[in-house]
């Protein structure tokens, strides 16, 4: 997902539940042949460049391990501040609570 309509459509029309290290958004859309990620990851949470694309790398490794890729809904990851300190297994852990508070289909 790299376009800022297809972000701020999610961000007003769809639902997202906000945890320690990320806010994660999501909406349904039938129209979609797969599941859209997006990441937000500014320079207020990691100013050096090389952080930022690790903190990303580590989302994408979380949604491919947990989420169906044939589920059809976008899926917006904002990272938060404290997603710099936190270890793979506790951003996990948040990336999967809050798809749970959300009721999303995990896959594994």
């Amino acid at each position: 997902m790299t376009s800022f309509a297809e972000f701020s459509r999610v961000r007003q029309h769809g639902q997202s539940r906000a945890g320690r290290t990320i806010v994660l958004a999501t909406l349904s859309d039938p129209e979609l042949e797969n599941l859209k990620l997006g990441i937000i990851v500014t320079r207020k949470v990691a100013k050096r460049a090389v952080v930022r694309n690790r903190l990303r790398r580590r989302v994408h490794a979380i949604v491919r391990k947990h989420f169906p890729a044939d589920d059809l809904r976008y899926l917006v990851v904002v990272m938060r501040w404290g997603a710099v300190e936190a270890s793979f297994a506790q951003l996990e852990a948040d990336v999967l609570k809050q798809a749970r508070r959300l009721k999303l289909q995990l896959g594994a």
